[in-house]
């Protein structure tokens, strides 16, 4: 197919061998549990992604974990991975499985974000677990190795230690019994160097990830934040951190863009046009979440390279008619800017 296809609805996204009826998703973090899958589709969303969930459940960090910076219109929060558990999370969905079915087919797809419990000797084989467990559920899976309140986490993101890591939850996933088998995908943080960015496109090409979730919330606190709370401790979210989840997408899009990924169709047995729908060849497909709450903030991210966006922190300040706005306004920007859809936004900032 082509890159630009004019028979796409404005705010349709083919990606991750999916159709998106449109690129608003709800990020993770909101339903935990998988909880109210249903509900949140029907606020809007193009898709979501339910988790953190671990193998086995854990009550996370002490309360209060959580911080509105109603100033800033910012969140920090030090949950810690609080979770069902595998097997409470996958009864769940399993429930509602033919329901999704539909959903999916409808261009509603569903991410499941994977972690690891905080007494684990064996990162691996936790994310492994989620593979096996909740794959068969997902269009997608996430593994999140950006958390800052899981001790020991981000170091995940380091070079060997992902590499490793990645070739063993690919493993996993080609090894499910389902047809289509989930996408996977990595979450990272923003509060990374150069050479850390650069090393995890080294090796997300490499090993032929599908794709990468760009960013988790940051331990930084800008010099402009006027809540008293920003001292929390904990991942800050929301407004403060949308310059920077965007420079991280621009920089990534940039580290991945045209790299060598010829074992990327093998892995998931289709061919690697169909994986890169829509996407320059080789072009690693690119979710940007942080501080969006806007069309105009949904756009931004889109042109520095992410085919797709995510909300979280905005619907705690906002409300529900947000997703709508943010759509509406989305679609009034993209025919304002001479874009026949968000597809043909996609990156533009790196054509110019």
């Amino acid at each position: 197919l082509p890159v630009c296809d004019p028979a796409l609805a404005p705010q349709e996204v083919r990606v991750l061998r999916q159709r998106f009826c449109n690129p608003v998703g709800l990020a993770a973090g909101f339903d935990k549990q998988g909880e109210a899958v249903d509900g949140l589709y029907k606020m809007g969303f193009g898709f979501v992604e339910v988790g953190t969930v671990t193998p086995k459940p854990q009550e996370g960090n002490p309360r209060p974990r959580v911080f509105r910076l109603a100033e800033d219109e910012a969140v920090i929060n030090r949950y810690g991975f609080n979770s069902h558990g595998h097997a409470a999370v996958e009864r769940r969905l399993r429930a509602r499985q033919e329901a999704q079915l539909r959903l999916t087919g409808a261009g509603m797809p569903l991410g499941i974000n994977l972690g690891k419990n905080k007494s684990s000797t064996d990162a691996a084989a936790d994310y492994v677990a989620g593979v096996r467990t909740l794959g068969p559920l997902a269009d997608y899976l996430v593994v999140n190795v950006s958390s800052p309140n899981t001790p020991g986490l981000r170091d995940l993101q380091g070079k060997a230690e992902l590499r490793d890591l990645l070739t063993k939850v690919l493993a996993e996933r080609d090894l499910l019994p389902c047809e289509r088998k989930p996408a996977v995908l990595v979450k990272i943080a923003p509060d990374l160097t150069l050479q850390d960015k650069q090393d995890i496109a080294s090796v997300i090409c490499e090993v032929g990830v599908d794709g990468l979730i760009v960013s988790n919330t940051t331990v930084s606190r800008p010099s402009s934040l006027r809540s008293r709370q920003h001292t929390e401790p904990g991942g800050l979210s929301g407004k403060p951190l949308r310059e920077l989840s965007t420079q991280t997408i621009r920089e990534m899009y940039s580290l991945t863009r045209g790299r060598d990924r010829a074992d990327l169709g093998v892995r998931a047995g289709v061919a690697r046009a169909v994986l890169t729908l829509h996407l320059p060849t080789g072009q690693v497909p690119i979710i940007g979440v942080g501080g969006v709450s806007s069309g105009r903030d949904a756009l931004e991210k889109i042109r520095a390279g992410a085919s797709l966006v995510q909300m979280y922190t905005a619907l705690v300040y906002h409300g529900p008619p947000v997703v709508g706005a943010v759509k509406r306004e989305l679609e009034e920007l993209l025919r304002e800017q001479g874009f026949k859809n968000v597809m043909e936004a996609v990156g533009a900032d790196h054509q110019c």
